[in-house]
């Protein structure tokens, strides 16, 4: 891609204090592109598209929204769902849409066949899926060139997520740059393209598979798992459990097989491809 970037940061470092919350951050997301931004709670990731979005300012360097300052006429262009969603709880879903059009002075889009019921209903009494939907709906009433989605997808079964991301790949399709955090690891693999943050730095950029890059990743198959878990972990080897399933990222599996001989407990170790989130365990380990 050629364009100009539609948001971009250079070098860009914001402390609260004596706690440094992003640390000399570069990145740009441009046209039609969906970027992912990922990390764990506290990785810096909130703190940068506030940052981004002119609504903190950095301790140093520079930012950039349409090609120049995040001003209130640049903002304009711009679509923001943030963690929250924006929305007015005590306002129906009508009120809503009907207040944030009239902000930007566009005509309010006719509702979803299967909202339409809802429209007089307040926001806090919806259930989640939906209040997503609708703040989504408030974000693109204006039909913005650039979209910033702040975990858009917390909190909604797997279905609700689908229907968000069909919505998400049919704005880029149009051109839109968008920027997205997700704590689905899956999800990435609906990116474009990946920024890692670890500890308020950029660790990591690029594709999945770039990232991931020779990162090797073994399974671990046992009986007892609780004990086998314990036991990696006290090892300090970068283990991930999820259900009983047990993954050990870039270690040697003689090592791993070691551990669990010495712990007496018997265990099956397989070499399997690295997921993201194993890569972005090692890296958060190596800060």
């Amino acid at each position: 891609m050629n364009e100009r970037p539609v948001l971009s940061a250079t070098a860009v470092t914001k402390r609260f204090g004596d706690f440094t919350a992003i640390d000399d951050v570069s990145m740009d997301v441009r046209p039609g592109e969906v970027v992912g931004l990922l990390g764990a709670n506290g990785a810096g990731k909130t703190t940068l598209i506030r940052i981004l979005l002119g609504l903190l300012r950095p301790t140093e360097g520079t930012t950039s929204l349409f090609d120049g300052p995040p001003d209130r006429r640049r903002r304009a262009q711009l679509g923001y769902v943030p963690q929250n969603l924006g929305l007015y709880r005590d306002l129906t879903v009508a009120e809503n849409l009907d207040f944030s059009t009239g902000s930007y002075g566009v005509a309010t889009p006719p509702m979803p066949d299967d909202l339409r019921a809802h429209s007089g209903t307040l926001v806090g009494d919806l259930p989640l899926g939906a209040q997503r939907r609708i703040a989504f709906i408030v974000a693109l009433a204006h039909s913005p060139a650039a979209l910033v989605l702040d975990e858009p997808t917390s909190g909604v079964d797997a279905l609700s997520r689908a229907r968000l991301w069909d919505t998400i790949r049919g704005e880029s399709d149009r051109g839109t740059g968008i920027l997205v955090t997700t704590h689905y690891m899956e999800e990435a693999q609906e990116c474009d393209r990946l920024l890692l943050m670890s500890a308020g730095r950029l660790v990591a950029h690029g594709s999945e598979s770039d990232i991931i890059g020779d990162t090797r990743a073994v399974s671990v198959t046992t009986d007892d798992w609780q004990h086998a878990f314990a036991a990696l972990n006290s090892a300090h080897v970068p283990v991930i459990l999820s259900g009983r399933a047990i993954r050990v990222a870039d270690t040697d599996p003689d090592d791993l097989t070691q551990i669990l001989q010495r712990a007496g407990i018997p265990a099956t170790i397989t070499p399997v491809p690295a997921t993201i989130e194993e890569k972005m365990l090692v890296l958060a380990r190596s800060q």
